[in-house]
């Protein structure tokens, strides 16, 4: 069946401004955009924005919450279940494809794909590398260990040293189904025994990680704040700097000479002290390493865009609650990209930093149906998921209820 969505105020990920137009749809494909189309039935949306389907580069959806205590308490297959409502969460939003940056699993991927549970479509990276005292090295001063990412048959052990072990360790999430290869580059905010202004594992590590990866066909994304570890994540290769707090003006001229791709996550420290706030269990040393970071951050990202640096939308949900994904919106405005130019991060930039760009993140003919059906204007960026009216995943209505249809038919 051919269906028109009729006078939609369309931004189509492209970058140019809004304007009233029709879109064809037929099997999940855009087949045209332009004035006057006719379908075997059409929808109505004169008053109503147009989004391509947004994106959030920086998920972890096997998670809700960073409250350690509380993870401790939990049964195993819990986080299951968590996923399954996170993801219809984020879908609810407008965002129709994540990069799940650890934690879930080929069959969470797998289980969304067959259609048992809905969410967004995903690439994931199973686990985080890190060197022994890193970021994802959840060693406590009791002897302890207690890890977001505890090892399972689906999500392999992520503690490496050395460029033989990461090889290995490569293979191994290769096998497993990582779409992704995550790694830290420098120390972070939750972790207990590390410093965020911390470079971690050497270059030589981090070249034999991107050969290994290149040879599965699979890109790594670096969790990187510190300015040494961003760099030497650049030099290696790398695709994507997420957070990028400490970012000095020769890790961003980097960037740019290498094509590297920021994912900013700019209200994940805030996050941080907000889950305080509310009661969750977080050390005093997180609680102080998020508090210190927050400016540099944003005056890292500034920073960055001003020079150019291209920018791909990331929230690093769970820190802050899975469903306000769009809070991420308002933060890179505030940072100094104009409406547009946010909404193509969450679109057409995001697509092509996953290679998805001849599929997704904009509406072109040819490509898959992801359209956001918003009231109002599609540029407010302020309150956007509260008037998410409607999202289309290839074409097919996955949020909004059938009257939203009959009403605009």
């Amino acid at each position: 069946m051919r269906r028109v969505f009729r006078n939609a105020n369309l931004f189509d990920g492209t970058g140019v401004e809004p304007s009233v137009t029709d879109i064809l749809v037929e099997n999940g494909r855009i087949l045209e955009v332009g004035a006057d189309l006719d379908g075997d039935e059409a929808i109505d949306l004169a008053g109503r924005g147009v989004l391509p389907g947004l994106f959030d580069c920086h998920v972890h959806v096997m998670f809700s919450h960073i409250d350690m205590w509380h993870l401790l308490h939990t049964p195993f297959s819990y986080s299951f279940y968590i996923a399954a409502e996170n993801l219809a969460l984020t879908l609810a939003t407008g965002i129709t494809t994540v990069r799940d940056a650890g934690g879930a699993d080929l069959g969470v991927k797998k289980a969304v794909d067959d259609g048992l549970i809905s969410g967004p479509r995903m690439q994931v990276s199973l686990t985080m590398l890190s060197q022994t005292g890193g970021h994802g090295d959840g060693w406590r001063e009791s002897g302890q260990v207690m890890r977001l990412m505890v090892p399972h048959p689906g999500r392999p052990d992520g503690i490496v040293d050395s460029p033989a072990e990461v090889r290995k360790k490569v293979r191994e999430l290769a096998r497993a189904g990582a779409d992704v290869i995550k790694v830290a580059t420098s120390g972070g905010v939750l972790s207990p025994r590390d410093d965020p202004s911390h470079a971690h594992f050497r270059l030589d590590e981090l070249e034999a990680l991107v050969t290994e990866a290149a040879a599965h066909g699979l890109f790594v994304m670096a969790h990187a704040q510190a300015a040494d570890g961003i760099k030497n994540a650049v030099r290696a290769g790398i695709r994507s700097i997420e957070h990028g707090i400490y970012l000095d003006d020769e890790a961003i001229g980097m960037m740019l000479e290498n094509g590297t791709y920021l994912v900013p996550t700019l209200v994940a420290p805030t996050g941080v002290l907000e889950a305080a706030e509310r009661g969750a269990t977080v050390s005093e040393a997180a609680l102080r390493k998020a508090g210190a970071v927050i400016e540099a951050h944003r005056d890292s990202f500034r920073r960055a865009v001003a020079a150019g640096v291209k920018v791909a939308m990331g929230t690093d949900s769970a820190v802050t609650p899975h469903g306000r994904n769009l809070d991420e919106l308002v933060l890179m405005h505030d940072g100094g990209m104009s409406p547009g130019e946010v909404l193509v991060a969450a679109t057409r930039n995001a697509a092509q930093l996953m290679a998805l760009d001849t599929e997704l993140g904009t509406v072109e003919p040819g490509k898959r149906a992801d359209l956001v059906v918003v009231a109002g204007d599609p540029l407010e960026l302020a309150g956007l998921s509260e008037r998410v009216a409607a999202v289309y995943k290839d074409g097919v209505r996955v949020v909004g209820n059938a009257g939203f249809e009959k009403d605009s038919l």
